[in-house]
């Protein structure tokens, strides 16, 4: 196939036909992570922060289960469907990443999944050493 699937029930399964990551030589491609908690499969709360860090905490455990960490993410989408809340998701990235950060898009869209105020998605490259 030329790529492997990472796997990982620290993070919330797949609700769709996608894998949670998949690995391509040292890039590892992240699906998009909403705030749902890994062992209910429930948004963990309505409130913003909540989600936004909720949503780290998942990419979190996929990035591990690929073998790597923050430093080596190299790109980040953000989806939000209030782009009120971008100052919250500065605030909680600082709680996960130091400098130099990766290259991040932030994109409001009128809708996500389950109801999920954002979404996340990263590429890791674990050729990188920080």
């Amino acid at each position: 196939m030329g790529w492997d699937v990472i796997q990982t029930d620290r993070a919330p399964r797949a609700i769709g036909t996608y894998s949670q990551a998949v690995r391509a030589g040292s890039l590892v491609f992240l699906s998009g992570q909403i705030p749902l908690d890994p062992a209910t499969m429930a948004l963990v709360s309505d409130e913003p922060r909540a989600q936004i860090l909720q949503v780290f905490r998942n990419l979190q455990a996929v990035i591990e289960a690929a073998g790597g960490h923050f430093g080596q993410v190299v790109k980040l989408a953000v989806f939000l469907t209030d782009l009120a809340h971008f100052p919250l998701v500065n605030e909680v990235m600082a709680e996960f990443f130091t400098a130099p950060y990766p290259a991040r898009s932030a994109i409001g869209v009128a809708a996500l999944p389950r109801g999920a105020l954002v979404e996340m998605d990263v590429i890791l490259d674990l050729g990188v050493h920080s």
